[in-house]
């Protein structure tokens, strides 16, 4: 149960991202746009702290999904006082989150 509700929180914020972006056809509309850019940033670490509470059993059994590059994109994200590499953003949204949303829907 404890787990559902994480994995629901999780949902909600990749629905945030994807919606934020929603209308940014490019790299350059979204880099251009900070606060875009750090409200994106910011659900994507939150992301990466909630698979961080996920109980160990409940991710054993979903060896799919990719827990531990979650964790570590949130790692990335918190300790690289450099700044984020907006590729890797950019490309987790597009191309990684909407396979990751629908891998999570299915799990609930």
């Amino acid at each position: 149960m404890r787990d559902e509700i994480i994995i629901q929180k999780i949902i909600g914020y990749c629905e945030k991202i994807l919606q934020y972006c929603k209308g940014n056809a490019d790299m350059e509309s979204f880099v251009s746009n900070s606060l875009l850019v750090e409200a994106c940033v910011f659900n994507l670490s939150q992301i990466g702290e909630l698979v961080n509470r996920l109980e160990d059993p409940f991710t054993e059994m979903h060896p799919d999904i990719p827990w531990h590059s979650l964790y570590g994109l949130r790692n990335r994200i918190v300790h690289d006082y450099e700044g984020v590499n907006h590729d890797l953003i950019w490309d987790i949204i597009h191309d990684d989150l909407p396979i990751l949303l629908g891998d999570l829907r299915r799990l609930i």
